[in-house]
Protein backbone atom coordinates (compact mmCIF):
# COMPACT_ATOMS: atom_id res chain seq x y z
CA UNK A 1 0.00 0.00 0.00
CA UNK A 2 2.92 2.34 0.44
CA UNK A 3 3.31 5.20 2.91
CA UNK A 4 -0.08 6.91 2.98
CA UNK A 5 -2.83 8.31 5.18
CA UNK A 6 -5.69 5.92 5.89
CA UNK A 7 -9.34 6.60 6.74
CA UNK A 8 -10.47 5.75 10.27
CA UNK A 9 -13.39 6.85 12.42
CA UNK A 10 -13.50 6.52 16.20
CA UNK A 11 -16.88 6.07 17.86
CA UNK A 12 -18.81 9.22 18.70
CA UNK A 13 -21.24 8.97 21.62
CA UNK A 14 -22.79 12.43 21.28
CA UNK A 15 -22.62 15.36 18.86
CA UNK A 16 -23.96 18.93 19.03
CA UNK A 17 -23.61 21.99 16.78
CA UNK A 18 -23.53 25.06 19.06
CA UNK A 19 -22.85 27.50 16.22
CA UNK A 20 -23.95 27.63 12.58
CA UNK A 21 -22.64 30.39 10.35
CA UNK A 22 -23.20 31.42 6.76
CA UNK A 23 -20.75 28.91 5.27
CA UNK A 24 -19.32 26.93 8.19
CA UNK A 25 -20.34 25.69 11.61
CA UNK A 26 -18.76 24.49 14.84
CA UNK A 27 -19.40 20.97 16.12
CA UNK A 28 -18.63 19.28 19.42
CA UNK A 29 -18.24 15.49 19.36
CA UNK A 30 -17.74 13.20 22.34
CA UNK A 31 -15.15 10.74 21.05
CA UNK A 32 -14.22 7.36 22.53
CA UNK A 33 -10.42 7.12 22.92
CA UNK A 34 -8.39 3.89 22.56
CA UNK A 35 -8.28 3.49 26.35
CA UNK A 36 -12.08 3.68 26.56
CA UNK A 37 -12.26 7.21 27.96
CA UNK A 38 -14.51 9.80 26.29
CA UNK A 39 -13.34 13.33 25.49
CA UNK A 40 -14.94 16.28 23.71
CA UNK A 41 -13.46 17.56 20.48
CA UNK A 42 -14.52 20.93 19.02
CA UNK A 43 -13.96 21.57 15.33
CA UNK A 44 -15.11 23.69 12.43
CA UNK A 45 -17.25 21.96 9.82
CA UNK A 46 -16.23 23.23 6.39
CA UNK A 47 -17.60 22.52 2.89
CA UNK A 48 -14.13 22.22 1.36
CA UNK A 49 -12.21 24.44 -1.04
CA UNK A 50 -10.30 24.54 -4.28
CA UNK A 51 -7.22 26.58 -5.16
CA UNK A 52 -5.46 27.24 -8.44
CA UNK A 53 -1.75 27.63 -9.05
CA UNK A 54 -1.90 29.28 -12.47
CA UNK A 55 1.47 29.15 -14.24
CA UNK A 56 2.08 31.20 -17.40
CA UNK A 57 4.44 30.48 -20.27
CA UNK A 58 7.19 32.55 -18.62
CA UNK A 59 7.20 30.47 -15.44
CA UNK A 60 5.32 33.10 -13.44
CA UNK A 61 2.54 32.33 -10.97
CA UNK A 62 -0.64 34.40 -10.86
CA UNK A 63 -1.10 35.70 -7.31
CA UNK A 64 -3.64 37.92 -5.59
CA UNK A 65 -3.19 40.16 -2.54
CA UNK A 66 -6.19 40.21 -0.23
CA UNK A 67 -7.01 41.42 3.27
CA UNK A 68 -7.71 38.61 5.75
CA UNK A 69 -9.36 39.95 8.87
CA UNK A 70 -8.76 37.02 11.29
CA UNK A 71 -4.97 37.39 10.94
CA UNK A 72 -4.98 41.18 10.33
CA UNK A 73 -2.80 40.87 7.24
CA UNK A 74 -2.91 41.44 3.52
CA UNK A 75 -1.72 38.10 2.15
CA UNK A 76 -0.43 37.10 -1.24
CA UNK A 77 -2.51 34.11 -2.28
CA UNK A 78 -3.41 31.98 -5.28
CA UNK A 79 -7.03 32.06 -6.55
CA UNK A 80 -9.24 29.93 -4.33
CA UNK A 81 -12.80 29.49 -3.18
CA UNK A 82 -15.33 27.35 -1.38
CA UNK A 83 -17.12 24.31 -2.74
CA UNK A 84 -20.48 25.99 -2.31
CA UNK A 85 -22.61 23.19 -3.75
CA UNK A 86 -22.53 19.70 -2.18
CA UNK A 87 -21.01 17.23 -4.63
CA UNK A 88 -19.77 20.03 -6.90
CA UNK A 89 -17.08 19.00 -9.36
CA UNK A 90 -13.89 20.58 -7.96
CA UNK A 91 -12.46 21.26 -11.42
CA UNK A 92 -15.53 23.26 -12.37
CA UNK A 93 -15.27 25.19 -9.11
CA UNK A 94 -11.56 25.91 -9.74
CA UNK A 95 -12.28 27.14 -13.26
CA UNK A 96 -14.98 29.42 -11.86
CA UNK A 97 -12.67 30.86 -9.20
CA UNK A 98 -9.90 31.54 -11.72
CA UNK A 99 -12.37 33.41 -13.91
CA UNK A 100 -14.05 35.34 -11.09
CA UNK A 101 -10.91 36.38 -9.23
CA UNK A 102 -8.47 36.89 -12.12
CA UNK A 103 -10.55 36.91 -15.36
CA UNK A 104 -8.29 34.15 -16.69
CA UNK A 105 -8.95 30.75 -18.26
CA UNK A 106 -6.58 27.82 -18.70
CA UNK A 107 -6.25 25.13 -21.36
CA UNK A 108 -4.40 22.55 -19.26
CA UNK A 109 -5.47 21.40 -15.78
CA UNK A 110 -3.92 18.87 -13.40
CA UNK A 111 -4.23 18.03 -9.71
CA UNK A 112 -1.18 19.40 -7.91
CA UNK A 113 -1.97 18.21 -4.38
CA UNK A 114 -4.74 17.56 -1.84
CA UNK A 115 -4.45 18.77 1.75
CA UNK A 116 -6.32 19.09 5.03
CA UNK A 117 -5.53 22.65 6.09
CA UNK A 118 -5.90 22.32 9.88
CA UNK A 119 -6.98 18.74 10.71
CA UNK A 120 -6.65 19.28 14.45
CA UNK A 121 -9.49 21.81 14.49
CA UNK A 122 -11.25 21.87 11.12
CA UNK A 123 -12.36 19.29 8.55
CA UNK A 124 -11.57 21.56 5.57
CA UNK A 125 -10.11 19.69 2.61
CA UNK A 126 -8.49 21.64 -0.25
CA UNK A 127 -7.65 20.44 -3.74
CA UNK A 128 -4.89 22.54 -5.33
CA UNK A 129 -4.87 22.48 -9.12
CA UNK A 130 -2.08 23.37 -11.52
CA UNK A 131 -3.43 25.42 -14.44
CA UNK A 132 -1.35 26.17 -17.54
CA UNK A 133 -1.90 27.51 -21.06
CA UNK A 134 -3.37 30.72 -19.64
CA UNK A 135 -5.33 33.33 -21.56
CA UNK A 136 -7.73 36.14 -20.75
CA UNK A 137 -11.31 35.03 -20.24
CA UNK A 138 -14.02 36.21 -22.60
CA UNK A 139 -16.80 38.59 -21.63
CA UNK A 140 -17.10 41.09 -18.84
CA UNK A 141 -15.16 40.82 -15.62
CA UNK A 142 -16.92 39.32 -12.64
CA UNK A 143 -18.24 42.01 -10.27
CA UNK A 144 -16.32 41.68 -6.99
CA UNK A 145 -17.30 43.10 -3.61
CA UNK A 146 -16.27 43.29 0.06
CA UNK A 147 -12.59 42.28 0.60
CA UNK A 148 -12.26 41.17 -3.01
CA UNK A 149 -12.95 44.71 -4.24
CA UNK A 150 -9.52 45.69 -2.86
CA UNK A 151 -7.56 42.78 -4.37
CA UNK A 152 -4.31 43.33 -6.24
CA UNK A 153 -3.03 40.97 -8.92
CA UNK A 154 0.51 40.13 -10.01
CA UNK A 155 2.52 37.47 -11.80
CA UNK A 156 5.63 36.39 -9.92
CA UNK A 157 8.37 33.92 -10.92
CA UNK A 158 7.95 30.59 -9.16
CA UNK A 159 11.50 30.74 -7.78
CA UNK A 160 10.82 34.11 -6.13
CA UNK A 161 7.74 32.73 -4.40
CA UNK A 162 9.67 29.70 -3.15
CA UNK A 163 12.30 32.03 -1.67
CA UNK A 164 9.54 34.09 -0.04
CA UNK A 165 7.98 31.01 1.54
CA UNK A 166 11.29 29.78 2.95
CA UNK A 167 12.15 33.27 4.21
CA UNK A 168 8.90 33.46 6.17
CA UNK A 169 7.54 36.30 4.05
CA UNK A 170 4.56 34.43 2.54
CA UNK A 171 2.05 32.63 4.77
CA UNK A 172 -1.10 31.66 2.88
CA UNK A 173 -1.37 27.88 3.15
CA UNK A 174 -2.60 27.23 -0.40
CA UNK A 175 0.17 29.38 -1.86
CA UNK A 176 2.81 27.72 0.32
CA UNK A 177 1.63 24.20 -0.49
CA UNK A 178 1.15 25.02 -4.16
CA UNK A 179 4.49 26.61 -4.93
CA UNK A 180 6.51 24.06 -2.95
CA UNK A 181 4.59 21.17 -4.56
CA UNK A 182 5.15 22.55 -8.04
CA UNK A 183 8.83 23.14 -7.32
CA UNK A 184 9.13 19.52 -6.14
CA UNK A 185 7.27 18.24 -9.20
CA UNK A 186 9.54 20.16 -11.57
CA UNK A 187 12.62 18.83 -9.78
CA UNK A 188 11.22 15.28 -9.85
CA UNK A 189 9.10 13.49 -12.42
CA UNK A 190 7.72 16.66 -14.03
CA UNK A 191 4.20 18.04 -14.26
CA UNK A 192 3.15 15.44 -16.82
CA UNK A 193 3.35 12.87 -14.01
CA UNK A 194 0.76 14.77 -11.93
CA UNK A 195 -2.71 13.33 -11.52
CA UNK A 196 -5.37 14.24 -14.10
CA UNK A 197 -7.76 17.06 -13.24
CA UNK A 198 -10.65 14.62 -12.67
CA UNK A 199 -8.72 12.32 -10.29
CA UNK A 200 -10.84 10.91 -7.44
CA UNK A 201 -10.91 12.92 -4.21
CA UNK A 202 -12.16 10.74 -1.35
CA UNK A 203 -12.19 13.68 1.09
CA UNK A 204 -14.84 15.43 -1.03
CA UNK A 205 -16.51 12.98 -3.44
CA UNK A 206 -17.90 14.70 -6.50
CA UNK A 207 -20.00 14.17 -9.58
CA UNK A 208 -18.26 13.96 -12.97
Amino acid sequence: MGFQDTPEEWRVTASVTPFTGNKTSVRTDDVVMPDGSVHSRDYQVHPGSVAVLALDEDGRVLVLRQYRHPVRHKLWEIPAGLLDVPGENPLHAAQRELYEEAHVKAGDWRVLTDVYTTPGGCDEAVRVFLARDLSEAEGERFAVSEEEADMEQARVPLEELVRGVLAGDLHNSCLVVGVLSLSAALAGDGVDALRPADAPWPARPFES
